[in-house]
């Protein structure tokens, strides 16, 4: 009771005090938005992204100084015919000598000629860490097409992995501000075939985008704490309007069945204050089951999924807080206003001697909505088995899924970066993929350690998995404790050629060279070492995280219904939901025959971090009709209705908002499928399949069907209340509820 009055408190204040609420909430939005500008965003480093042989191998790099640096490549070409030696001489001194000049850059090398003799290149590095080369990457590409400008017989492009990030996180944006475009219109229209009023419409808007922009805020501080790996800002847009817009639309629906059920008895203040009591609660609920589950991903130990759970945390709680404090002024104020018209229209139509109509009650949902629920009501059995099949059917791709770390290779070629990147590497293969082989060892064993290393090489060299026209390097720290052997390979990171030749790597060229040596710590790092143990560190993870996932979700549910039952049944449904969209994500991604529909190449796998996001962010989600769906049952049950009735009456009343709110937070995910990132592509289309599955397969199909055929026993070990117990002795079975 105590979280009940003081929800109710905070909703009367708010009610007595709107301009007060309202000034409130905006100078909260305006000061978590200052806070967090004047902190700044901090930035995840290099170092937080190691991980596996890989990141210990870039440790022991980076503490000899060898690091990986930012580095571009410019290259120089003839437009048609062979290449002008004296005008492409002229061009690489005029950019050698600009690019010196920057600030930005640390060394210009020599120029390099392609086998062919058609291309010269242009080695730039640049200062600084690996991660901070897509900021400082906006000089270079600015001197380089003043040479291309002063050189128009020569074809003069950059390209490297500062500009293909740059270019990322620029399309990324773009990507943003069309998602936007399309889901704010959308989301409107939806609302106003709810509601029927742009003002009502309007409301749930207002809140969910305030609180993305406190959130932002918020989140800029947390950096902070938890370094922003990029994608913070992408989860809070992408969570933050479909929460928004639920927890809104579930107390504007409590709130009109309160005005509906007074009959012009009760004024706003009365009727915000028993919304809240609840929907309120169901609010409250839902946002800390989305908060506990979304909290698991911390177990990942990953910065990515600490930025994403951190990003989905603050915009949920804020999200949350809107609905409590500034939403009950908001239609208090909305109310008075509507019952000052009403007075007016019906003081208009006395004069005119015409008698006032009352308004003919809507029905709670229409004939869709009674044509999904009829077959639980009539046949649960029935229709629970069929519909577990269907589920089940559609999770069954899932069984061949193949996880894969995305890198530069899978990036839409409409960056022009990545289009030189393509020319580049066609020109230079030693370009495209290098290993790099770390050994840490005594000083004195220097020249030990460089032999071993080249014998390495060499062995790789007669390997056809390697290329055999680039010479390996090997550099030494300046205090010989640190070698690194770099060896290229002529196949994409994420091939299945350049995932063999790790092995071969790790398993037999490594220990039969360099491993031999005693005392000598080694490790291999690299792209294609990098995607590989990051999708093994998320693999070992997944067992924890899940664990964690099912019993945080299973308790909060037992809390808050007091069942066992109703908590297994949340688990077990949750679990269906996701596996049948992630069974449907591979179903269309892993393979071809859906790239010219939703624009993608495909990756012949599925972006590792999708699944693991999936199942956390859908099971917080899906506690949203959970909550709301099984509160109006167990209210109907407090009223005194029997079980079989209770089931009807609250499914009943919640159809419409259910779907009606499954329907935003599809349109939000379902944008994300025309960004142009497989990856987000990918998490777009998951979630809004598994949002629509949910929505409507699981709570209007499968839950009514298996708490119909349950009954009673659904709320074990809850007993029903004295009402409810004399109500299924006295009444009759509802027949027609829908």
């Amino acid at each position: 009771m105590r979280n009940l009055n003081r929800r109710v408190r905070m909703a009367r204040w708010s009610a007595r005090h709107p301009w007060r609420a309202i000034t409130g909430w905006f100078v909260f939005v305006i000061l978590c938005l200052g806070a967090g500008m004047a902190a700044g965003s901090n930035a995840a480093t290099t170092e937080d992204f190691w991980v596996g042989e890989a990141g210990h191998a870039e440790s022991m790099a980076t503490e000899g100084g060898l690091q990986r640096r930012p580095t571009e490549h410019v290259m120089i070409s003839s437009r048609s015919g062979p290449l002008d030696t004296a005008a492409a001489a002229s061009a690489v001194h005029d950019l050698t000598g600009r690019m010196a000049e920057l600030p930005e850059v640390d060394s210009v090398a020599d120029p390099v000629r392609s086998a062919d003799g058609t291309t010269l290149r242009v080695t730039v590095v640049l200062k600084g860490p690996e991660l901070d080369g897509k900021k400082n990457v906006v000089p270079l590409l600015g001197q380089t097409a003043k040479v291309a400008a002063d050189h128009p017989g020569l074809v003069v492009e950059e390209t490297g992995s500062p500009a293909i990030s740059k270019g990322v996180n620029d399309q990324r944006g773009e990507d943003l501000a069309l998602s936007e475009r399309i889901t704010l219109p959308v989301t409107l229209v939806i609302l106003l075939l709810v509601f029927g009023s742009v003002v009502m419409a309007g409301v749930p808007l207002l809140l969910a985008l305030s609180s993305i922009a406190a959130a932002l805020g918020l989140a800029m501080a947390a950096s902070h704490l938890l370094p922003d790996a990029g994608v913070g800002t992408n989860m809070i847009l992408l969570i933050g309007l479909a929460v928004g817009v639920d927890y809104t639309l579930f107390y504007l629906k409590r709130e009109r069945e309160e005005r509906v059920r007074a009959d012009g008895r009760l004024g706003p203040e009365a009727l915000v204050e028993l919304a809240a009591a609840t929907a309120g609660r169901a609010i409250v609920v839902s946002g800390l089951a989305v908060i506990v589950s979304t909290a698991t991903l911390y177990f990942a130990t990953d910065v990515i999924f600490s930025s994403l759970a951190t990003g989905t945390i603050l915009v949920v709680a804020v999200a949350v807080i809107s609905s409590l404090t500034v939403l009950p002024a908001l239609l208090v104020k909305i109310g008075h206003r509507t019952e000052r018209s009403a007075a007016k229209k019906a003081a208009r139509r006395a004069r005119r001697g015409k008698p006032v109509a009352a308004k003919p009650v809507k029905p709670e949902n229409g004939r869709v909505f009674g044509a999904l629920m009829r077959p639980a009501q009539r046949h649960p059995a029935i229709t629970l088995c069929v519909s577990v099949l269907v589920m089940l059917g559609v999770a069954a791709p899932a069984l061949g899924l193949k996880l894969i770390d995305p890198g530069k290779d899978t990036f839409s070629r409409s960056i022009p970066a990545m289009q030189v990147y393509d020319r580049l590497t066609a020109k230079f293969p030693g370009l495209l993929v290098k290993h790099e082989v770390v050994a840490r060892s005594a000083p004195d064993r220097a020249g030990q350690v460089k032999q071993a290393l080249v014998e390495l090489g060499r062995r790789a060299r007669k390997d056809p998995l390697f290329a055999r026209n680039a010479e390996p390097t090997v550099h030494t720290s300046a205090d010989g404790r640190i070698s690194v052997l770099e060896l290229a390979m002529p196949y994409p990171a994420p091939s299945d050629r350049a995932i063999a030749s790790l092995d071969h790597l790790r398993e037999r060229y490594l220990p039969e060279t360099v491993g031999k040596l005693p005392g000598v710590d080694t490790a291999v790092s690299g792209d294609v070492a990098r995607g590989r143990d990051y999708v093994a560190h998320e693999n070992s993870k997944l067992p924890i995280v899940i664990g964690f996932l099912l019993l945080l979700t299973f308790v909060m549910t037992v809390v808050a219904f007091r069942s066992v039952m109703i908590g297994l049944i949340g688990v077990v449904l949750n679990l269906l939901s996701a596996a049948a969209a992630l069974g449907a994500l591979v179903a269309v991604f892993q393979g071809s025959w859906a790239e010219g529909l939703l624009g993608f190449d495909s990756l012949g796998a599925i972006a590792s971090r999708v699944p693991l996001f999936l199942f956390v962010i859908l099971f917080g989600l899906s506690m949203d009709y959970q909550v709301f769906v099984v509160s109006r049952i167990k209210e109907a049950m407090e009223r005194g209705m029997t079980a079989r009735a209770a089931v009807l009456d609250g499914i009943g009343r919640s159809a419409k908002v259910v779907t009606s709110a499954a329907m935003v937070m599809v349109t939000v995910f379902a944008a994300f499928v025309f960004l142009h990132l497989t990856e987000m592509k990918q998490m777009g289309f998951c979630l809004a399949v598994a949002v629509l599955l949910d929505a409507v397969v699981i709570r209007m199909m499968i839950l009514p069907s298996i708490l119909l055929l349950l009954g009673e026993h659904a709320w074990w070990p809850l007993r029903p209340s004295p009402r409810a117990a004399n109500a299924a002795r006295t009444t009759r079975p509802l027949q027609n509820v829908i």
